[in-house]
């Protein structure tokens, strides 16, 4: 006989209407006297606004490794035959690969670098796993955003993470101009969780990778939190980086420039964090997208 341990829901979400709840966790774990790669005052920044900018995580050396390894893949015949693979829904190229870190070595390397999983251990006050990792191909000429969202709503709902305690990285391998489609932040946003209205269709992954549907606000709750956050844009040059905190509300717009915009895309959750049953979804994401091997990164 088996049983289940229930979890309590502290953010509900995907009901009849959206529904505002106050962040029930805190933004860093672990404790400011900690040392680390990340300093107390970019932790108090981080508490405040949600995000963290570095201009050069990685130098001009290692971005040439990672844009070649980024090219080998998405013009591998197997890798685009993949599951991993999503695809744009207009022009059918290559808009991310998922799973990354075990798809290359490459990759892991990176995962497993001190400058980005030392600053995930220090930020959540524990051993990490990742939860994600995916390579994003932003080409010019018509490659698509991704629409406002918070990661947690759908990490929540559908893959089962039950507190706040996760940090996405996104390393810049192309320059990100203020044009070509760039990563935008509500400031402040991340200190309140907006449920969001509908059920999840099942096998909603499917669809929402490349148009995000279920698990979006409305169009009346982001102008209030428009209003009450603004909006932050990010640019830099290649090997720069954004840590944001996984409640963020963010998005990016189409990239219509002839200016490519890639990155990779690393979602540290902390080991005393680990996945459940989804809160708001009929069945699991599959594992690619919403890791159940917990093993931290070492």
């Amino acid at each position: 006989m088996t049983t289940t341990t229930r979890v309590t829901d502290l953010y509900p979400t995907r009901g009849a209407t959206e529904v505002v709840t106050p962040r029930q966790d805190p933004v860093v774990w672990g404790s400011p006297d900690t040392p680390g790669p990340v300093s107390a005052g970019d932790l108090q920044a981080l508490d405040r606004d949600g995000f963290l900018a570095i201009d050069q995580l990685i130098g001009p050396d290692e971005v040439e490794v990672y844009k070649r390894e980024l090219d080998r893949l998405v013009t591998d015949p197997a890798i685009r035959a993949d599951e991993r693979s999503i695809v744009e829904p207009k022009s059918q190229e290559i808009r991310s690969v998922f799973e990354v870190h075990k798809i290359s070595e490459v990759f892991a390397k990176l995962v497993r670098d001190e400058r980005v999983v030392g600053r995930a251990r220090q930020i959540l006050g524990s051993d990490v796993y990742v939860h994600q990792s995916r390579i994003n191909v932003k080409p010019g000429f018509g490659a698509s955003g991704f629409y406002w969202h918070s990661d947690f709503e759908t990490w929540h709902a559908e893959d089962g993470l039950p507190n706040m305690r996760t940090i996405s990285v996104s390393i810049a391998l192309t320059e990100n101009y203020d044009t070509n489609g760039g990563l935008m932040i509500m400031p402040g946003s991340h200190k309140t969780f907006l449920g969001c209205a509908g059920e999840t269709p099942k096998d909603n992954y499917k669809k929402s990778l490349q148009m995000q549907d279920a698990g979006t606000p409305s169009d009346e709750a982001l102008t209030k939190m428009a209003s009450e956050y603004g909006i932050k844009l990010f640019t830099g040059k290649a090997g720069s980086a954004t840590w944001f905190d996984c409640n963020c509300m963010h998005g990016s717009g189409d990239n219509i420039t002839p200016y490519p915009r890639s990155n990779v895309f690393i979602v540290f959750n902390s080991v005393e964090n680990t996945a459940v049953e989804p809160f708001a979804a009929p069945i699991r994401r599959p594992e690619f997208i919403g890791a159940r091997d917990f093993t931290p990164v070492k």
